[in-house]
């Protein structure tokens, strides 16, 4: 329950807010005036997510957190003492990552992708900058062309280092990249292949995305049609413009456009397409 978000009934109401129904574990859990939504009576439910306060009392609020246990995040150290360093994560109480789990020491002012867990002896919910523990504790259950959600952690010689689904690691390279990313990024990925060793490699289009060419090559004509019949794009053309236009890869542009042209439904010059 702690570091997640949860629907509770609301037990009754006082003064300075409500008391929600916790359980055996928690009893009833303070929902704070200013975070109560105007209305909310006994016996209504809501969700709230719930976290200790600075006195480390189990609290609950309306507000949403950058990230819950589980979960990476991309934060902003506001201040670091003797204790640890202390990031913004959405809440009125700052996020403490201790000295220990610091891959690097942090500086105030700067940005760290971090991983959320519940700390097992103080019971308080912190973070890591060490991924490498974090993640890629577990066997690897992908398919090629799985759909999963990417963050960019790092950037390599070969290309950008991601988490999977918040679990584990992957690599996008950066010659199969069509569109800018940077570190903090999150997106939606596709599995392109699990290697022998566990490693993953991930693609930000669905490998085999040859399957669905008739429909990019169909919206290609279609887009011929509404714009007299040419367009100042080709196979020559910046990927940025591609994928601004089309929402795809210059790869896969070029098959639609190959395509096309095969069936002797375009011509192509080095700046635009044309109906034939």
């Amino acid at each position: 329950m702690i570091g997640k978000y949860n629907t509770l009934r609301v037990v009754k109401e006082v003064d300075f807010g409500v008391y929600l129904d916790g359980g055996e574990d928690f009893g009833e859990i303070l929902l704070p005036i200013r975070y109560t939504p105007p209305g909310l009576k006994p016996e209504d439910e809501i969700e709230v997510f719930i976290y200790l306060d600075s006195e480390d009392r189990v609290i609950a609020t309306t507000e949403e957190p950058y990230a819950q246990i589980g979960e990476l995040a991309y934060l902003e150290a506001v201040s670091v003492n003797k204790t640890g360093a202390f990031l913004d994560w959405g809440l009125m109480k700052d996020l403490m990552v201790p000295f220990r789990e610091q891959a690097e020491r942090m500086v105030e002012g700067q940005k760290y992708v971090v991983y959320v867990y519940l700390d097992d002896e103080s019971r308080r919910i912190v973070a890591t900058s060490k991924l490498n523990s974090a993640l890629d504790n577990l066997i690897p259950e992908y398919h090629e062309r799985d759909e999963v959600e990417l963050m960019v952690i790092d950037k390599t010689d070969l290309g950008y280092k991601v988490a999977i689904n918040n679990t584990h690691t992957g690599m996008l390279y950066y010659n199969e990249l069509f569109r800018p990313i940077k570190i903090g990024d999150k997106t939606t990925g596709y599995i392109k292949k699990v290697r022998e060793d566990d490693k993953i490699d991930v693609a930000l289009e669905k490998p085999g995305y040859g399957m669905k060419i008739d429909g990019l090559a169909g919206e290609i004509l279609e887009q011929l049609k509404a714009k007299g019949g040419k367009l100042d794009i080709s196979d020559k053309s910046p990927a940025e413009v591609i994928y601004k236009v089309f929402g795809t890869s210059k790869k896969n542009f070029k098959k639609a456009i190959g395509t096309l042209y095969k069936q002797r439904l375009i011509e192509i010059d080095k700046e635009s397409i044309k109906l034939l």
